[in-house]
Protein backbone atom coordinates (compact mmCIF):
# COMPACT_ATOMS: atom_id res chain seq x y z
CA UNK A 1 0.00 0.00 0.00
CA UNK A 2 2.82 2.41 0.86
CA UNK A 3 4.42 1.81 -2.54
CA UNK A 4 1.07 2.30 -4.33
CA UNK A 5 0.49 5.62 -2.56
CA UNK A 6 3.99 6.75 -3.49
CA UNK A 7 3.45 5.85 -7.14
CA UNK A 8 0.12 7.68 -7.25
CA UNK A 9 1.79 10.74 -5.73
CA UNK A 10 4.57 10.57 -8.33
CA UNK A 11 2.06 10.32 -11.20
CA UNK A 12 0.05 13.25 -9.90
CA UNK A 13 3.12 15.45 -9.60
CA UNK A 14 4.34 14.47 -13.03
CA UNK A 15 1.03 15.53 -14.58
CA UNK A 16 1.22 18.81 -12.70
CA UNK A 17 4.77 19.40 -13.95
CA UNK A 18 3.75 18.60 -17.57
CA UNK A 19 6.09 15.68 -17.94
CA UNK A 20 8.93 17.06 -15.82
CA UNK A 21 10.72 13.73 -15.82
CA UNK A 22 10.96 13.48 -19.60
CA UNK A 23 13.02 15.58 -21.92
CA UNK A 24 11.47 18.78 -20.64
CA UNK A 25 10.77 20.14 -17.20
CA UNK A 26 10.23 23.50 -15.56
CA UNK A 27 14.02 24.18 -15.38
CA UNK A 28 15.27 26.98 -17.58
CA UNK A 29 17.82 24.69 -19.27
CA UNK A 30 15.59 21.65 -19.69
CA UNK A 31 17.37 19.87 -16.86
CA UNK A 32 16.64 19.33 -13.22
CA UNK A 33 19.14 17.31 -11.22
CA UNK A 34 18.57 15.26 -8.10
CA UNK A 35 21.61 14.27 -6.04
CA UNK A 36 21.66 11.38 -3.56
CA UNK A 37 24.72 11.54 -1.30
CA UNK A 38 26.16 9.08 1.20
CA UNK A 39 27.47 11.96 3.33
CA UNK A 40 27.57 15.73 3.32
CA UNK A 41 30.20 18.44 2.93
CA UNK A 42 31.93 17.41 6.17
CA UNK A 43 33.16 14.23 4.46
CA UNK A 44 35.86 14.58 1.80
CA UNK A 45 34.52 12.16 -0.81
CA UNK A 46 31.03 13.63 -0.80
CA UNK A 47 32.33 17.20 -0.72
CA UNK A 48 34.36 16.49 -3.87
CA UNK A 49 31.17 15.41 -5.66
CA UNK A 50 29.26 18.41 -4.36
CA UNK A 51 31.99 20.77 -5.55
CA UNK A 52 32.01 19.09 -8.96
CA UNK A 53 28.25 19.36 -9.39
CA UNK A 54 28.18 22.99 -8.31
CA UNK A 55 31.06 23.89 -10.64
CA UNK A 56 29.39 22.12 -13.57
CA UNK A 57 26.08 23.83 -12.87
CA UNK A 58 27.78 27.23 -12.75
CA UNK A 59 29.53 26.62 -16.08
CA UNK A 60 26.31 25.45 -17.75
CA UNK A 61 24.21 28.19 -16.10
CA UNK A 62 21.94 25.73 -14.31
CA UNK A 63 20.08 27.50 -11.52
CA UNK A 64 20.57 26.43 -7.90
CA UNK A 65 16.82 25.78 -7.76
CA UNK A 66 17.24 23.10 -10.46
CA UNK A 67 19.50 21.00 -8.21
CA UNK A 68 17.91 19.13 -5.30
CA UNK A 69 20.20 17.59 -2.69
CA UNK A 70 19.57 14.54 -0.50
CA UNK A 71 22.25 14.17 2.19
CA UNK A 72 23.35 11.18 4.27
CA UNK A 73 21.23 8.68 2.37
CA UNK A 74 21.88 5.15 3.56
CA UNK A 75 22.73 2.29 1.20
CA UNK A 76 19.35 0.60 1.53
CA UNK A 77 15.73 1.16 0.47
CA UNK A 78 16.04 4.77 1.65
CA UNK A 79 18.02 5.35 -1.53
CA UNK A 80 15.07 4.16 -3.64
CA UNK A 81 12.74 6.37 -1.58
CA UNK A 82 15.02 9.36 -2.17
CA UNK A 83 15.09 8.65 -5.91
CA UNK A 84 11.30 8.41 -6.10
CA UNK A 85 10.97 11.70 -4.21
CA UNK A 86 13.35 13.36 -6.68
CA UNK A 87 11.36 12.04 -9.64
CA UNK A 88 8.24 13.50 -8.05
CA UNK A 89 10.04 16.83 -7.70
CA UNK A 90 10.61 16.95 -11.47
CA UNK A 91 14.19 15.73 -11.77
CA UNK A 92 15.15 14.18 -15.10
CA UNK A 93 18.67 13.25 -13.99
CA UNK A 94 19.31 11.57 -10.64
CA UNK A 95 22.85 10.94 -9.40
CA UNK A 96 24.02 8.86 -6.45
CA UNK A 97 27.62 8.94 -5.26
CA UNK A 98 28.08 5.67 -3.36
CA UNK A 99 28.57 2.16 -4.68
CA UNK A 100 26.04 0.77 -2.20
CA UNK A 101 23.29 2.94 -3.72
CA UNK A 102 23.54 1.18 -7.08
CA UNK A 103 21.04 -1.65 -6.53
CA UNK A 104 18.35 0.80 -5.40
CA UNK A 105 19.11 3.18 -8.25
CA UNK A 106 18.50 0.41 -10.80
CA UNK A 107 15.24 -0.40 -9.02
CA UNK A 108 14.17 3.21 -9.58
CA UNK A 109 15.47 3.13 -13.17
CA UNK A 110 13.21 0.16 -13.90
CA UNK A 111 10.17 2.17 -12.82
CA UNK A 112 10.94 5.63 -14.16
CA UNK A 113 12.07 5.00 -17.72
CA UNK A 114 12.17 8.69 -18.75
CA UNK A 115 14.66 9.63 -16.05
CA UNK A 116 18.44 9.18 -16.42
CA UNK A 117 19.98 7.54 -13.35
CA UNK A 118 23.74 7.74 -12.73
CA UNK A 119 25.32 5.54 -10.09
CA UNK A 120 28.81 6.89 -9.50
CA UNK A 121 31.48 4.17 -8.97
CA UNK A 122 28.92 1.53 -9.98
CA UNK A 123 29.74 -1.49 -12.11
CA UNK A 124 26.73 -3.04 -13.80
CA UNK A 125 24.91 -0.33 -15.77
CA UNK A 126 25.99 -1.78 -19.12
CA UNK A 127 24.71 -5.29 -18.30
CA UNK A 128 21.59 -4.66 -16.18
CA UNK A 129 19.25 -4.17 -19.14
CA UNK A 130 18.14 -0.65 -18.19
CA UNK A 131 18.98 1.85 -20.93
CA UNK A 132 18.48 4.79 -18.54
CA UNK A 133 20.97 3.44 -15.97
CA UNK A 134 24.56 4.76 -16.18
CA UNK A 135 27.86 4.38 -14.34
CA UNK A 136 30.78 6.78 -14.07
CA UNK A 137 34.18 6.77 -12.42
CA UNK A 138 37.47 8.53 -12.99
CA UNK A 139 40.80 6.90 -13.74
CA UNK A 140 41.85 7.88 -10.23
CA UNK A 141 44.55 5.22 -10.29
CA UNK A 142 46.49 7.70 -12.44
CA UNK A 143 46.48 10.37 -9.74
CA UNK A 144 47.29 7.73 -7.14
CA UNK A 145 50.33 6.79 -9.23
CA UNK A 146 51.36 10.45 -9.35
CA UNK A 147 50.88 10.80 -5.59
CA UNK A 148 53.12 7.75 -5.25
CA UNK A 149 55.76 9.50 -7.36
CA UNK A 150 55.56 12.46 -4.93
CA UNK A 151 56.05 10.03 -2.04
CA UNK A 152 58.91 8.29 -3.84
CA UNK A 153 60.73 11.59 -4.37
CA UNK A 154 60.41 12.32 -0.65
CA UNK A 155 61.77 8.87 0.22
CA UNK A 156 64.68 9.38 -2.15
CA UNK A 157 65.48 12.73 -0.54
CA UNK A 158 65.41 11.16 2.93
CA UNK A 159 67.70 8.32 1.80
CA UNK A 160 70.12 10.44 -0.21
CA UNK A 161 70.56 12.91 2.66
CA UNK A 162 71.07 10.06 5.20
CA UNK A 163 68.13 11.43 7.18
CA UNK A 164 66.61 7.95 6.91
CA UNK A 165 69.09 5.15 7.55
CA UNK A 166 69.04 1.74 9.17
CA UNK A 167 70.89 3.19 12.14
CA UNK A 168 68.55 6.16 12.59
CA UNK A 169 65.26 4.25 12.15
CA UNK A 170 66.07 0.53 11.79
CA UNK A 171 62.45 -0.62 11.86
CA UNK A 172 61.88 1.19 8.52
CA UNK A 173 63.92 -1.38 6.57
CA UNK A 174 63.18 -5.06 6.02
CA UNK A 175 65.79 -7.81 6.09
CA UNK A 176 66.60 -7.23 2.42
CA UNK A 177 67.14 -3.50 2.86
CA UNK A 178 63.82 -2.44 1.34
CA UNK A 179 62.18 0.71 2.72
CA UNK A 180 58.76 0.17 4.27
CA UNK A 181 55.69 2.23 3.33
CA UNK A 182 52.09 1.72 4.40
CA UNK A 183 48.55 2.19 3.14
CA UNK A 184 45.25 2.58 4.97
CA UNK A 185 42.54 0.95 2.85
CA UNK A 186 38.81 0.80 3.41
CA UNK A 187 37.93 -2.62 1.94
CA UNK A 188 39.70 -5.26 -0.16
CA UNK A 189 37.65 -4.29 -3.23
CA UNK A 190 39.20 -3.98 -6.70
CA UNK A 191 38.79 -0.20 -6.43
CA UNK A 192 41.12 -0.14 -3.42
CA UNK A 193 43.50 -2.78 -4.79
CA UNK A 194 43.82 -0.87 -8.07
CA UNK A 195 44.52 2.34 -6.16
CA UNK A 196 47.08 1.05 -3.70
CA UNK A 197 48.90 -0.87 -6.44
CA UNK A 198 49.14 2.30 -8.54
CA UNK A 199 50.40 4.23 -5.51
CA UNK A 200 53.05 1.59 -4.81
CA UNK A 201 54.18 1.49 -8.45
CA UNK A 202 54.49 5.29 -8.40
CA UNK A 203 56.81 5.10 -5.38
CA UNK A 204 58.71 2.19 -6.90
CA UNK A 205 59.34 4.16 -10.10
CA UNK A 206 61.57 6.46 -7.99
CA UNK A 207 62.80 4.14 -5.22
CA UNK A 208 62.91 0.54 -6.51
CA UNK A 209 63.77 -1.05 -3.15
CA UNK A 210 60.45 -0.50 -1.40
CA UNK A 211 57.78 -2.75 0.13
CA UNK A 212 54.27 -1.82 1.22
CA UNK A 213 51.94 -3.01 3.97
CA UNK A 214 48.17 -2.43 3.52
CA UNK A 215 45.89 -2.33 6.54
CA UNK A 216 42.11 -2.42 6.04
CA UNK A 217 39.58 -0.64 8.25
CA UNK A 218 36.42 -2.22 6.76
CA UNK A 219 34.84 1.23 6.61
CA UNK A 220 34.94 4.08 4.12
CA UNK A 221 34.87 6.69 6.87
CA UNK A 222 36.04 6.02 10.42
CA UNK A 223 38.43 8.57 11.89
CA UNK A 224 39.44 6.41 14.84
CA UNK A 225 40.05 3.23 12.82
CA UNK A 226 41.99 5.11 10.14
CA UNK A 227 44.12 6.81 12.78
CA UNK A 228 44.77 3.49 14.55
CA UNK A 229 45.73 1.82 11.26
CA UNK A 230 48.18 4.62 10.43
CA UNK A 231 49.69 4.43 13.93
CA UNK A 232 50.12 0.65 13.61
CA UNK A 233 51.81 1.01 10.23
CA UNK A 234 54.22 3.67 11.49
CA UNK A 235 54.97 1.49 14.52
CA UNK A 236 56.02 -1.24 12.06
CA UNK A 237 58.42 1.25 10.47
CA UNK A 238 56.42 2.55 7.50
CA UNK A 239 57.78 5.94 6.42
CA UNK A 240 54.98 7.00 4.05
CA UNK A 241 51.30 6.35 4.78
CA UNK A 242 48.94 6.49 1.82
CA UNK A 243 45.19 6.06 2.10
CA UNK A 244 42.00 5.06 0.37
CA UNK A 245 39.64 6.01 3.16
CA UNK A 246 37.72 9.23 3.48
CA UNK A 247 38.58 10.85 6.81
CA UNK A 248 41.47 12.90 8.13
CA UNK A 249 42.28 10.22 10.71
CA UNK A 250 45.43 8.87 9.05
CA UNK A 251 47.05 12.25 8.22
CA UNK A 252 46.32 13.56 11.73
CA UNK A 253 47.92 10.48 13.29
CA UNK A 254 50.99 10.75 11.05
CA UNK A 255 51.40 14.44 11.91
CA UNK A 256 51.31 13.62 15.62
CA UNK A 257 53.97 10.93 15.16
CA UNK A 258 56.14 13.21 13.02
CA UNK A 259 55.94 15.83 15.78
CA UNK A 260 57.13 13.21 18.27
CA UNK A 261 60.30 12.58 16.26
CA UNK A 262 59.35 9.69 13.95
CA UNK A 263 60.27 9.99 10.28
CA UNK A 264 56.87 9.59 8.64
CA UNK A 265 54.77 11.42 6.04
CA UNK A 266 51.23 11.22 4.71
CA UNK A 267 49.58 11.09 1.28
CA UNK A 268 45.83 11.69 1.49
CA UNK A 269 42.76 11.21 -0.66
CA UNK A 270 40.04 13.49 -2.06
CA UNK A 271 40.96 16.74 -0.34
CA UNK A 272 43.98 18.80 0.65
CA UNK A 273 45.17 17.50 4.03
CA UNK A 274 47.61 20.34 4.78
CA UNK A 275 45.32 21.96 7.34
CA UNK A 276 45.18 18.65 9.23
CA UNK A 277 48.84 17.70 8.73
CA UNK A 278 50.77 20.85 7.79
CA UNK A 279 54.24 19.27 7.78
CA UNK A 280 53.37 15.58 7.39
CA UNK A 281 51.07 15.85 4.35
CA UNK A 282 52.81 15.72 0.98
CA UNK A 283 49.74 15.79 -1.30
CA UNK A 284 46.45 13.97 -1.91
CA UNK A 285 45.20 12.03 -4.93
CA UNK A 286 41.92 13.56 -6.00
CA UNK A 287 39.19 13.59 -8.65
CA UNK A 288 37.95 16.55 -10.64
CA UNK A 289 34.32 15.45 -10.77
CA UNK A 290 33.35 18.62 -12.62
CA UNK A 291 34.64 17.07 -15.85
CA UNK A 292 32.09 14.26 -15.74
CA UNK A 293 29.23 16.39 -14.51
CA UNK A 294 29.71 18.99 -17.26
CA UNK A 295 29.80 16.23 -19.86
CA UNK A 296 26.71 14.44 -18.50
CA UNK A 297 24.58 17.51 -17.86
CA UNK A 298 25.39 19.08 -21.23
CA UNK A 299 24.49 15.88 -23.07
CA UNK A 300 21.15 15.74 -21.30
CA UNK A 301 20.50 19.42 -22.06
CA UNK A 302 21.32 18.75 -25.74
CA UNK A 303 19.06 15.72 -25.91
CA UNK A 304 21.95 13.27 -26.22
CA UNK A 305 22.27 9.92 -24.48
CA UNK A 306 24.97 9.25 -21.93
CA UNK A 307 27.19 6.21 -22.43
CA UNK A 308 26.63 3.35 -20.00
CA UNK A 309 30.18 3.76 -18.67
CA UNK A 310 32.31 6.91 -18.42
CA UNK A 311 35.94 6.94 -17.27
CA UNK A 312 38.54 9.64 -17.85
CA UNK A 313 41.85 10.56 -16.25
CA UNK A 314 44.67 13.01 -16.82
CA UNK A 315 43.97 13.15 -20.57
CA UNK A 316 40.78 15.09 -19.78
CA UNK A 317 42.02 16.58 -16.47
CA UNK A 318 39.47 14.46 -14.60
CA UNK A 319 42.05 13.54 -11.93
CA UNK A 320 44.75 15.51 -10.14
CA UNK A 321 46.82 15.82 -7.01
CA UNK A 322 46.25 18.58 -4.50
CA UNK A 323 48.72 21.31 -3.56
CA UNK A 324 52.20 20.03 -2.75
CA UNK A 325 53.16 20.42 0.90
CA UNK A 326 56.24 22.26 2.05
CA UNK A 327 57.79 18.94 3.10
CA UNK A 328 57.92 17.65 -0.48
CA UNK A 329 61.35 17.08 -1.97
CA UNK A 330 62.93 19.89 -3.97
CA UNK A 331 62.05 19.66 -7.66
CA UNK A 332 58.90 17.58 -7.09
CA UNK A 333 56.59 19.86 -9.08
CA UNK A 334 58.76 19.78 -12.19
CA UNK A 335 59.36 16.03 -11.99
CA UNK A 336 55.65 15.33 -11.54
CA UNK A 337 54.71 17.54 -14.49
CA UNK A 338 56.95 15.40 -16.68
CA UNK A 339 55.31 12.17 -15.50
CA UNK A 340 51.81 13.58 -16.00
CA UNK A 341 52.76 14.56 -19.56
CA UNK A 342 53.67 10.92 -20.26
CA UNK A 343 50.33 9.72 -18.85
CA UNK A 344 48.54 12.21 -21.07
CA UNK A 345 50.31 11.21 -24.27
CA UNK A 346 50.04 7.50 -23.48
CA UNK A 347 53.78 6.81 -23.36
CA UNK A 348 53.45 5.78 -19.69
CA UNK A 349 51.04 3.07 -18.57
CA UNK A 350 50.41 2.79 -14.83
CA UNK A 351 50.01 -0.99 -14.88
CA UNK A 352 52.89 -1.75 -17.26
CA UNK A 353 53.39 -5.48 -16.71
CA UNK A 354 57.17 -5.17 -17.02
CA UNK A 355 57.19 -3.10 -13.81
CA UNK A 356 55.84 -5.74 -11.42
CA UNK A 357 55.87 -9.47 -10.76
CA UNK A 358 53.25 -11.85 -9.42
CA UNK A 359 53.84 -14.87 -7.21
CA UNK A 360 50.68 -15.19 -5.10
CA UNK A 361 47.63 -17.18 -6.17
CA UNK A 362 44.94 -14.84 -7.51
CA UNK A 363 41.27 -14.85 -6.50
CA UNK A 364 38.74 -13.19 -8.78
CA UNK A 365 40.84 -13.06 -11.96
CA UNK A 366 42.72 -15.67 -13.99
CA UNK A 367 46.37 -14.70 -14.37
CA UNK A 368 49.11 -16.23 -16.50
CA UNK A 369 52.75 -15.29 -15.90
CA UNK A 370 55.97 -15.95 -17.79
CA UNK A 371 59.22 -17.41 -16.44
CA UNK A 372 60.13 -14.04 -14.93
CA UNK A 373 56.73 -13.81 -13.16
CA UNK A 374 55.50 -10.97 -15.36
CA UNK A 375 51.79 -11.14 -16.23
CA UNK A 376 51.13 -12.16 -19.84
CA UNK A 377 47.37 -12.69 -19.54
CA UNK A 378 44.67 -11.65 -17.11
CA UNK A 379 41.07 -12.61 -17.75
CA UNK A 380 38.38 -10.83 -15.75
CA UNK A 381 34.69 -11.76 -15.66
CA UNK A 382 32.64 -8.55 -15.67
CA UNK A 383 29.45 -10.20 -14.40
CA UNK A 384 27.76 -8.73 -11.34
CA UNK A 385 27.85 -11.60 -8.90
CA UNK A 386 25.91 -12.88 -5.94
CA UNK A 387 28.99 -14.07 -4.09
CA UNK A 388 26.99 -16.08 -1.54
CA UNK A 389 25.16 -18.13 -4.16
CA UNK A 390 28.15 -17.86 -6.54
CA UNK A 391 25.76 -16.99 -9.35
CA UNK A 392 25.72 -13.96 -11.65
CA UNK A 393 22.92 -11.48 -11.03
CA UNK A 394 23.75 -9.76 -14.33
CA UNK A 395 25.79 -11.71 -16.87
CA UNK A 396 28.87 -9.95 -18.26
CA UNK A 397 31.72 -10.85 -20.59
CA UNK A 398 35.03 -12.39 -19.61
CA UNK A 399 37.64 -10.07 -21.09
CA UNK A 400 41.40 -10.20 -21.66
CA UNK A 401 42.76 -7.20 -19.75
CA UNK A 402 46.39 -7.27 -20.88
CA UNK A 403 46.77 -5.02 -23.94
CA UNK A 404 50.08 -3.85 -25.39
CA UNK A 405 52.02 -4.94 -22.31
CA UNK A 406 49.81 -3.29 -19.69
CA UNK A 407 46.65 -4.00 -17.71
CA UNK A 408 43.84 -2.02 -19.36
CA UNK A 409 42.15 -0.58 -16.28
CA UNK A 410 38.75 1.14 -16.78
CA UNK A 411 38.68 0.36 -20.51
CA UNK A 412 35.97 -2.31 -20.34
CA UNK A 413 33.84 -0.58 -17.72
CA UNK A 414 34.30 2.58 -15.69
CA UNK A 415 34.65 0.98 -12.24
CA UNK A 416 38.09 -0.52 -11.48
CA UNK A 417 38.57 -4.26 -11.93
CA UNK A 418 42.32 -4.58 -11.29
CA UNK A 419 42.55 -7.03 -8.39
CA UNK A 420 45.93 -8.65 -9.04
CA UNK A 421 48.04 -9.01 -5.89
CA UNK A 422 51.57 -8.12 -6.95
CA UNK A 423 54.87 -8.89 -5.23
CA UNK A 424 56.09 -6.39 -2.64
CA UNK A 425 52.70 -5.68 -1.10
CA UNK A 426 51.13 -7.43 1.89
CA UNK A 427 47.57 -7.03 3.20
CA UNK A 428 46.34 -7.10 6.79
CA UNK A 429 42.82 -6.98 8.17
CA UNK A 430 41.77 -4.36 10.70
CA UNK A 431 42.56 -5.25 14.32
Amino acid sequence: MKKLVRLLLVCAMLITCFGACGKKNDGSNGIKVGVILIGDDTEGYTKAHMDGIKAAAAELKIADSDIIWKYKVEENSKCYDAAADLVAAGCNMIISNSYGHQTFMVQAAEEFKDVTFVSMTGDFAAICGQDNMKNAFTRVYESRYISGVVAGLKLKELLDSNTLTASVQPESFDADGNVKVGYVGAFDYAEVVSGYTAFYLGIKSVVPNVVMDVKYTNSWFDIDKEAAAAEALVAKGCVIIGQHADSTGAPAAVQKLLNSGKICYSVGYNVDMLETAPTAALTSATNNWKVFYVDAMKKLMDGEKLSADWAEGYAKDAVAITKLGDSCAAGTAEYVDGVIAKLKDGSLKVFDTSKFTVSADQGTCTVTVDADKHVTSCKVNLSFMDWVAMQPIYEGETVECIKDGAFAESDFRSAPYFSIRIDGITENAAE
